[in-house]
């Protein structure tokens, strides 16, 4: 078999930059990333330490972590840390799809107890920037779905809350069944009205 050579490779700094699209809540931020695409497969930039900084977004991570999910309808959160261990995530599918949904628990906000959902997958490469004091949890619309996050603060369990996924106060519309959910997850408590 005969190898391909290229002589040419792209400029990636200035040829395929992060996007970042506002959301609906104050502080969150959609992150769009171009994919290059040849005879090798595909390349895409995630993460610029400047372009992130520029938009006044968090620029340091100290863990990353892979959650490995077997069957469609898998349901991970709402999880967040209480202050001083609130965490900023980056969250990224890699493999599958999941509808990830983001609720601001800030009770200052002008957004506060709203909530949003977005698709991410391998396909469509998107990130989503969740700010601390956000409750974020997925559901998982394939099987063998893999979703890698960058957080901001060491996981520290003793500071770890949740919100209930089916809480009526929050009226998530989940685009499907919840079908595998942890004890946890199940009895977070509900908020109050």
């Amino acid at each position: 078999m005969g190898m391909i050579v290229f002589t040419d490779d792209f400029d990636l700094p200035k040829a395929h930059p992060v996007k970042f699209q506002r959301t609906t809540l104050q502080d969150a931020m959609l992150i769009n990333v171009d994919r290059f695409e040849d005879e090798r497969g595909h390349f895409a930039r995630t993460f610029c330490r400047e372009e992130f900084a520029e938009q006044g977004l968090e620029t340091e991570y100290v863990q990353a972590n892979h959650s490995g999910n077997i069957a469609r309808g898998t349901l991970r959160g709402l999880h967040m840390q209480r202050e001083p261990h609130g965490e900023v995530k980056l969250v990224r599918c890699v493999k599958g799809a999941i509808w990830d949904v983001i609720v601001d628990m800030r009770p200052g906000s002008q957004t506060y107890r709203s909530w949003e959902g977005f698709e991410l997958s391998e396909e469509n490469s998107r990130l989503l920037y969740v700010p601390a004091g956000f409750a974020h949890g997925f559901l998982t619309l394939a099987d063998n779905t893999d979703v890698i996050y960058q957080v901001s603060h060491a996981y520290t369990p003793q500071a770890e809350v949740g919100v209930r996924y089916n809480d009526p106060v929050l009226g998530i519309d989940w685009p499907d069944e919840a079908r595998v959910v942890s004890a946890k997850d199940a009895s977070w408590p509900l908020l109050p009205t």
